[in-house]
């Protein structure tokens, strides 16, 4: 049985893999997008993992698949890609949109340790990483992952033959753990002798003790080249680096199987991590990793709104339902349960202020309160201040929670549309765990859809010289998506829409309506290239006063917002079902309103006219730029949605 689950992105050939699996580990994902390094992983791991290869879990472009489509694992692992930090590249650093966007790969990690929270991280790259751009580029790294992630992280440069391989292979080695309650206690292991020298890897008496770092590419300079990197001194003789020696410089069992040209393996070794280096860390990262306990959760500021939600249907025992405009009408649920998917517990609410708390798997009284004891008009005004404070302590929070017995408020698994489930009746309708979503507007207003990278459109860019790349990219207006848009068009250049980076999302849009992936090229163009956000607004620009058109595209968006609100997300699969049938909207005041399916019509145009486009950070999801794939020019837009 597998210690622990780990992926392997920007696999190469596998050296993570090898590491990791000696250590016990089980590989539950891997991506890896040159087709030459795919043949000589598959190859090489069919065997130990078949399961990759019997799905898509073997991925060939991380940027094509979200997070969510990833399965659950321990161990982030990547050696994402140096050349653009490399001294013997450009340097571009996360600008490098030369090859592939691989300069902004880094994101892609992020990302994924975003959605999955693995326990622990193991990200390896060049040195130059560290002293890139002035230090600035490492920065931004340990910012996101400290701040923005939640992460430990831990940097050291490594050399290979810091742990017994005969290589120097200087590289930056970030590690970093999740439920990490103190900071500074994970160690590196010490050094360790050379397993063997360069005179063991030649079989004759080699000049150098530890050979030079290996390299990407082919033959290297003269031996007396500063250079040099392939030509050794062996027994008096010159002889260059072949495959059988850069096997036994990075740690490659003597069987590893190349399905390759020489050319190929000797990019391939050069491109990979040393074998000896990863798994005497590993094994440090896993150990430490085992003995840590986990941090006692914490709730953010999403999950106060929902307890504050959560206690006010108690204390009310009613929803009202809403108009477009959030006010409330006479019509109203009466509320006879309050629960959650993943609460163990349900609220029935009984006669006068009696809750009576009842275990779900028993279907017995725990105990019963009166919630007028723990739950006035008075402390839910306090917890509303506590969530829009800026310096929030959350006591109050802290302590109805307890007397509540509730661990915290969650709606469920991150594929899942309703955050409370409800016992509802109004006049003739009456149902049982009514799923609700929750949107507050306490701080900044609610997204509908979420910015990631499974949310970005990629177009090809016909007309322009590739030469002209940097000089769009490099403009950093205020308005500067708008401005390259316009630059590139000024230019002769020519957007052909490609469609959804993400296929999954590509598949959901067309079930709400063959249509749609078409409609949403014409809205993300009228967004970053025009400037309107409403979406009620760019209907009307669409429709471009034919009013069967504007009456047509109103009806299939009205569609499309309701499918995201209630069925589907970006990265799973649809099936055209809603997993919830109403949202309940936690107002400025702390008040809430409802809607439900039973009045679709009125949720439509509250959705229609409350809804607007909105821009997230292209660098964060890794957009608004020209980039060369293949040779050609292309450029992502990204679809968010936020209410107004």
């Amino acid at each position: 049985m597998a210690k622990f689950k780990f992926i392997d992105l920007f696999a190469g050939i596998g050296g993570f893999h090898l590491a990791m699996h000696r250590l016990g580990g089980e590989c539950v994902f891997a991506s890896e997008i040159d087709k030459f390094a795919r043949m000589t992983y598959e190859a090489n791991f069919k065997k130990i993992s078949p399961s990759l290869f019997n799905s898509k879990l073997f991925n060939d472009d991380i940027r094509k698949i979200a997070p969510d489509e990833i399965p659950d694992f321990d161990i982030l692992c990547a050696g994402f890609p140096c050349q653009p930090f490399s001294q013997a590249g450009y340097k571009r650093g996360f600008d490098d949109n030369h090859n592939s966007e691989r300069g902004n790969l880094f994101f892609s990690i992020a990302e994924i340790i975003k959605a999955k929270r693995p326990r622990a991280f193991f990200l390896e790259n060049v040195r130059g990483l560290v002293s890139h751009d002035n230090g600035s580029t490492i920065k931004v790294i340990k910012d996101i992952i400290e701040n923005e992630l939640g992460y430990s992280f831990y940097l050291k440069i490594v050399n290979a033959s810091d742990y017994g391989l005969p290589q120097l292979r200087p590289r930056a080695f970030m590690i970093g753990f999740r439920d990490e309650k103190t900071m500074g206690e994970f160690d590196f292991p010490s050094k360790t002798p050379l397993k063997y020298n360069m005179s063991d890897v030649w079989d004759g008496r080699c000049s150098r003790e530890i050979g030079f770092t290996i390299r990407v590419g082919g033959r290297g300079s003269n031996i007396n080249d500063r250079r040099n990197w392939d030509s050794y001194l062996v027994d008096g003789i010159v002889k260059r680096l072949s495959p059988v020696e850069a096997m036994k410089m990075q740690g490659f069992p003597v069987d590893f199987d190349f399905p390759v040209s020489n050319v190929q393996a000797m990019k391939q070794l050069g491109n990979s991590v040393a074998i000896d280096a990863i798994e005497t860390v590993a094994n440090n990262v896993v150990n430490y990793m085992n003995n840590l306990g986990e941090n006692e959760k914490t709730m953010n500021k999403g999950e106060w709104s929902e307890l504050l939600v959560f206690s006010r249907l108690l204390l009310d025992r009613k929803l009202h339902l809403s108009d477009v405009d959030l006010n409330v009408r006479d019509c109203f649920f009466n509320l006879s349960k309050v629960t959650t998917l993943n609460l163990d517990k349900e609220y029935i609410l009984s006669d006068n202020n009696i809750i009576r708390i009842m275990d779900k798997a028993t279907n017995t009284e725990i105990r019963s309160i009166d919630i007028s004891e723990i739950i006035t008009p008075e402390i839910l005004e306090r917890l509303k201040n506590e969530i829009t404070g800026e310096r929030s302590d959350y006591s109050l929070f802290i302590n109805t929670l307890n007397s509540l017995e509730l661990p915290c408020i969650r709606g469920g698994n991150s594929n899942q549309k309703a955050d409370i489930l409800l016992d509802v009746s109004c006049n003739e309708f009456e149902t049982e765990n009514e799923g609700f979503g929750i949107k507050s507007y306490l701080g900044s207003s609610p997204t509908l859809f979420n910015a990631s990278g499974a949310t970005n459109f990629r177009y090809k860019v016909t007309g322009l010289d590739r030469s002209i790349m940097d000089e769009i990219n490099i403009i950093a207006t205020r308005s500067k998506i708008r401005d390259r848009i316009s630059r590139i068009i000024e230019l002769g250049g020519v957007f052909e829409y490609i469609g959804a980076v993400n296929t999954t999302l590509a598949y959901n849009l067309e079930m709400v309506d063959g249509y749609m992936p078409n409609i949403i090229n014409e809205m993300l163009m009228c967004y970053y290239k025009d400037g309107e956000s409403s979406i009620e607004d760019i209907v009307s620009i669409m429709s471009n006063g034919n009013e069967d058109r504007q009456l047509l595209l109103k009806e299939k968006i009205k569609r499309l917002l309701v499918s995201i609100l209630l069925g589907f997300f970006p990265s799973s699969r649809w099936d055209g079902e809603f997993s919830s049938n109403g949202t309940i909207v936690l107002k400025q005041d702390g008040n809430c309103v409802g809607f439900h399916v039973i009045e679709l019509d009125v949720l439509k145009n509250y959705l229609f006219k409350n809804i607007k486009f909105d821009t997230p950070s292209s660098r964060r999801h890794c957009f608004g730029k020209l980039y060369l794939e293949n040779g050609d020019l292309y450029f992502k837009l990204n679809l968010q949605l936020r209410f107004k």
